[in-house]
């Protein structure tokens, strides 16, 4: 599925918040309710209608018709007073097969009924209550989370490689027009703001005031502008990740207040190209943007026992050092020797083993640690 826009040009909702785990509404669920409840009804006065001669109307008798013929609307009155239970009993069954089927039908078709109504009540107020008790402490608890606009290929991907790195599911919430992408959202069980990310309110009910990360992936560089400029206006301090198809709007992008720009189509044209000059070359640069195979990307922090040690002695294959929040290569000059308080970027394994090791997994001393 391609990313979907969130531009002006669609017709998006006016930032409904649904969350995941519900399988049909309530209203659809009333709507058939009430369906059924209307055949159990016209079905009952076709049943007296035609059984007509078994019954005997005695609010209708005459000295002419002493017993009171039964008429269509006299079976539609008696089928809707007998199956409110409210039971009058100017009308009532005579005859013997009258009698066994209003034994056998009509009394289970009026329990029916009545469990269809007063079911139905009951449950789209408790499920409204039960969906918005579920916002409300939604609400309560979203704060340091991660918005991801757009739930296209790309936003599903950056939510996989979130989630597969640790993230909470339910730290995540997905802001974006289209039904399809509502219910993938909802397979994969995210919080799901309907709307379009250029306008404040929908934003606002998504919670970006408060996120940490925002992640800006529609599938046009216009869209992304203006919700990354949004964005910015609502969090000053939100880390913004975001993707342009076209080279020539990167600047433009970060000029709107975004950290970091994918160029999306760049990348690709890059990757292709590699995979053309060396086939093999091109599976090895595949294997990194994988996740669980092969080798992978991945930042760390330095162990006690790096500090002081040159990039290339790590057991790690360290390829960057980040210190003093600026990137340099492993063979700057600057980062000749590892440093409290360096960060690194390396390549290694996917899967854990001794001697790669993860800060935290075999209980190390993190160098930034007192």
């Amino acid at each position: 599925m391609e990313d979907v826009p969130a531009g002006p040009g669609n017709s998006p909702s006016v930032g409904r918040i649904a969350l995941p785990e519900r399988a049909r509404s309530p209203w659809w669920e009333l709507g058939r309710r009430l369906l059924l409840a209307l055949g159990i009804l016209v079905g009952t006065v076709l049943l007296v209608y035609l059984d007509r001669e078994g019954y005997r109307d005695t609010g209708d008798a005459t000295a002419e018709d002493p017993f009171g013929t039964i008429s269509l609307v006299a079976a539609i009155y008696y089928t809707t007073v007998t199956l409110s239970t409210t039971g009058y009993g100017d009308i009532s069954p005579v005859s013997d097969g009258a009698r066994l089927i209003n034994a056998f039908i009509i009394t289970p078709a009026r329990i029916g009924f009545l469990v269809l109504l007063i079911g139905t009540t009951l449950e789209v107020l408790a499920a409204r209550g039960r969906e918005l008790f579920r916002i409300a402490r939604w609400r309560k608890n979203m704060g340091h989370h991660v918005v991801v606009i757009g739930y296209g290929t790309k936003g599903r991907s950056a939510v996989d490689t979130l989630v597969n790195n640790g993230l909470d599911r339910d730290h995540v919430v997905v802001v974006d027009p289209s039904p399809v992408a509502l219910a993938d959202a909802h397979a994969d069980q995210l919080a799901v703001v309907s709307g379009d990310a250029t306008r404040r309110g929908v934003l606002q009910r998504a919670g970006v005031a408060g996120a940490d990360q925002v992640i800006i992936t529609t599938g046009r560089d216009d869209s992304n502008v203006l919700a990354a400029l949004t964005v910015r206006q609502l969090n000053p301090d939100a880390w913004i990740v975001a993707s342009v198809s076209e080279q020539e709007n990167a600047p433009l992008m970060r000029q709107s207040g975004a950290d970091s720009v994918i160029t999306s189509s760049d990348a690709v044209g890059r990757l292709l190209g590699l995979s053309t000059l060396s086939p093999t070359l091109g599976t090895v640069m595949e294997d990194l943007l994988t996740y669980g195979e092969g080798l992978e990307v991945a930042e760390r922090e330095l162990l006690v026992n790096e500090v002081g040690m040159p990039p290339q002695s790590l057991p790690d294959q360290v390829i960057a050092v980040v210190r003093d929040d600026k990137v340099y290569r492993y063979f700057d000059p600057v980062v000749t020797l590892l440093a409290r308080g360096d960060r690194l970027i390396v390549v290694r394994p996917a899967k854990e083993l001794p001697w790669a090791p993860r800060p935290g997994t075999h209980n190390e001393d993190r160098a930034d640690q007192d």
